[in-house]
């Protein structure tokens, strides 16, 4: 799988298909979005939805729509059942989409198999603090041990387990609140208090944490991080100037960054983040169609000012289109059995859920 993430991040630029005909000239295209509107994902999709409008031939409308639910399975159990065959209906999912899976929630009606990847991006996650327990913070969590968080949390079988286990990894005692739609809700759970620590992604921490940064209160505690040519955890491109949480866990007495504990996290961590965000076409979609969006999204990442642009809005991370799109899902949705066993474990004994 590490060997896979690597090769993905080396290869991003692929060569586009040839394209058969395909004209959405007067067409309406809808990109659901399983989460609430206040979100990474819908930054995401909200970035990446006019390029796409522009790059498609016939300069389609391409209109963002929420349909949040169950931690992202509502909209994945219902984009399973759709069968459009005209491009005209396109789904972005998650690492909050993607765990369930991997985990084997009883409450996925959803195949990846089935769909066509056309593109993935990854992405970074920031945690960070209010301003009093910031105060604590020198770049161990060793002051904080005695102090009780609040997380407004989507689930601990999302996405959020992989801040969760971090935090516990780090001998934090961080109490979630579940049931949040979106990672937006939690951050606004932050700003009015309800929260004393929280994450997002990197696209919500650009368009809100970095502001509440500004304005003194919150203090960035750590990134994820990302993966170098050689699957070793290094600093996040878009935060090179805040540690990851392998160095706070390094310099953090009693955690560990070797053994089960933390070859799960990272397992989880290298699913969750190089390859999060995916956009798919429904099954039964034409070749010519899915040829079509591929080209049109190699046609954005090509663009002369893209680089720039998404470094602002979604962050310094790889894009994968076609063939490449595809790759990056099979790294997303596959993890190593050892790791399973250890998160489902964990599940149970630290928050009582049980997947059966």
């Amino acid at each position: 799988m590490r060997n896979a993430v690597c090769g993905l991040v080396a290869t991003t630029a692929l060569t586009a298909p040839a394209v058969a005909e395909v004209d959405f000239a007067g067409k309406t295209i809808e990109w659901v979005i399983p989460f609430s509107e206040t979100g990474g994902s819908a930054k995401w999709a909200n970035f990446f939805a006019p390029l796409l409008a522009d790059a498609l031939p016939g300069k389609p409308t391409v209109v963002v729509k929420f349909m949040p639910g169950a931690g992202s399975t509502k909209g994945a159990n219902w984009f399973q059942k759709q069968k459009y065959d005209d491009g005209t209906l396109l789904f972005g999912s998650s690492g909050s989409t993607q765990f369930p899976y991997l985990l084997g929630d009883p409450r996925v009606r959803y195949e990846y198999k089935d769909w066509n990847a056309v593109m993935a991006s990854g992405t970074g996650g920031v945690a960070y603090l209010n301003a009093d327990d910031g105060a604590k913070f020198d770049g161990t969590a060793n002051a904080l041990k005695d102090t009780n968080f609040i997380y407004g949390s989507q689930g601990a079988t999302r996405l959020d387990l992989v801040p969760l286990l971090a935090w516990q990894m780090l001998g934090m005692k961080v109490e979630p609140v579940f049931g949040i739609k979106g990672r937006g809700d939690g951050r606004l759970m932050f700003e009015r208090g309800e929260a004393t620590i929280d994450y997002q992604t990197s696209s919500g921490y650009l368009k809100g944490g970095v502001d509440l940064v500004e304005q003194g209160k919150a203090v960035p505690m750590m990134t994820w991080g990302a993966l170098d040519a050689d699957g070793n955890i290094v600093r996040d491109p878009t935060f090179p100037d805040i540690a990851t949480f392998k160095e706070v866990c390094e310099a953090t007495d009693g955690c560990e960054t070797s053994g089960e504990a933390w070859d799960a996290w990272k397992a989880f961590f290298v699913a969750g983040f190089p390859v999060q965000k995916l956009a798919f076409l429904p099954a039964g979609t034409p070749q010519d169609v899915i040829d079509t969006y591929t080209a049109a999204f190699e046609a954005v990442v090509a663009d002369a000012d893209f680089a720039k642009i998404s470094s602002k809005r979604v962050g310094k991370y790889p894009v994968f289109t076609g063939e490449g799109a595809q790759t990056a899902l099979g790294t997303a949705t596959n993890v190593p059995a050892e790791a399973k066993t250890y998160v489902l474990n964990w599940l149970k004994e630290a928050y009582g859920v049980e997947l059966k």
